[in-house]
């Protein structure tokens, strides 16, 4: 196996402490949003096997089949399939939706035919792979994720008592279920934005006010004053996970990170589609042909506390678990059947003979046996194969 050296990425968003203090660092004043594990080609992991270091990205395009496994490349191609990361919201990150994967491919090609640049600020679609992801919290975790059901969310909108929210809430109380949520969020993005830019201030003002269940919501204002995605924010589920609990976000759920760390887990890819929080691109009509407008209540997922404990999804390209070992417990022996990372949060844990400390990782290929020993926590992320 493999010690991993990686990549911290410093997006506006992230706080400027959670990983410090994970890693045992001085914070450096800047933010650290994202710290990644994987091939992704914008950051691969680095490692050195005694010719000098080198990406773990090349490290697989040389040897695919050694590295992944027959069963893993036969499946999903010659690539590892999942990016692991340590996420750090210190601010509100954008509100987005992801696509399914036939909508990633027509996505995508579409916009290769057009000629869209690949880095242009208003293309949509970066490859043609879906991106679920799953979510665990490493401290009280706060996000937005799923419709509420119409009739609660006009509740919520008129309890503001802000007059130039009565038109939301009427339309949420008039239609049917997936009419209502698609009218309302099409309308609150395609507003004038100097009318908006007063709603949400009034909005966020009462919001603050009123405090309990709006309290979520008035601190969107500050890092976004006048988006509308602060009234579309209003729309969704609130969420706070509490460290262990993880949440898993498929596609075409609106959803939001708000503020906390935890380890996160997705698909390799990068199509976002964007309806708020952000100075970025908003497509209205591309996301309206992702979004799925249905209320769905946010999924709290609790692993059983036994041995390893799995965060179950429905999805093949990722499979996260967690290992919490006792001082004194008997070591975990690993299955070696596919490609895993192992990042420690916790603790002083022994990954076959490298001792690990919270925020380091490895890198074993398939096929090579690791035993977990020491105390600490592990989190491990593989593929279903």
């Amino acid at each position: 196996m493999d010690r991993l050296t990686n990549t911290i990425r410093p997006y506006a968003w992230g706080s400027t402490t959670l990983i410090p203090a994970l890693l045992g660092a001085e914070p450096t004043g800047e933010p650290q949003a994202e710290m990644w594990m994987g091939a992704h080609p914008g950051a691969p992991s680095r490692l050195d096997r005694g010719a000098g270091e080198t990406t773990l990205a090349a490290v697989i395009a040389a040897d695919p089949e050694g590295q992944l496994g027959s069963a893993a490349v036969a499946k999903f191609g010659p690539r590892l399939p999942f990016l692991l990361k340590l996420l750090a919201a210190g601010a509100p990150l954008s509100l987005q939706v992801h696509p399914d994967l036939a909508q990633a491919k027509e996505g995508f090609e579409d916009e290769e035919r057009r000629g869209v640049p690949i880095e242009a600020g208003h293309r949509n679609y970066k490859d043609a792979n879906h991106k679920p992801e799953l979510i665990c919290a490493l401290t009280p975790f706060d996000g937005l994720c799923g419709f509420r059901p119409p009739l609660e969310a006009a509740e919520l909108l008129e309890g503001l008592g802000v007059d130039s929210l009565k038109p939301y809430a009427d339309l949420l109380r008039a239609h049917p279920v997936e009419a209502a949520l698609r009218e309302v969020l099409t309308a609150v993005l395609t507003a004038d934005r100097a009318e908006m830019t007063r709603t949400v201030s009034e909005a966020a003002a009462a919001a603050e006010r009123l405090g309990g269940r709006y309290a979520p919501y008035a601190t969107l204002v500050h890092d976004y004053p006048g988006d509308p995605g602060v009234i579309a924010a209003m729309l969704l589920n609130h969420v706070r996970l509490q460290p262990g609990e993880a949440m898993f976000l498929g596609a075409g759920i609106p959803h939001a990170y708000l503020d906390g760390l935890g380890v996160e887990l997705m698909a390799n890819s990068d199509n976002v589609l964007r309806c708020g929080l952000t100075p970025k691109h908003v497509d209205v009509p591309e996301l309206l042909k992702v979004v799925l407008f249905e209320p769905s209540a946010p999924g709290v997922l609790r692993p059983e506390a036994d041995g390893e404990e799995v965060y179950e999804t429905p999805i093949d390209e990722f499979r996260l678990s967690r290992f919490v070992l006792a001082p004194g417990g008997a070591p975990q022996v690993l299955a070696d059947g596919a490609p895993q990372i192992l990042l420690c949060t916790a603790g002083t844990p022994v990954a076959g003979e490298l001792a690990l400390a919270p925020g380091e990782s490895v890198f074993v290929p398939a096929g090579e046996k690791v035993e977990l020993s020491g105390s600490g926590t592990v989190f491990r992320a593989t593929v279903v194969v």
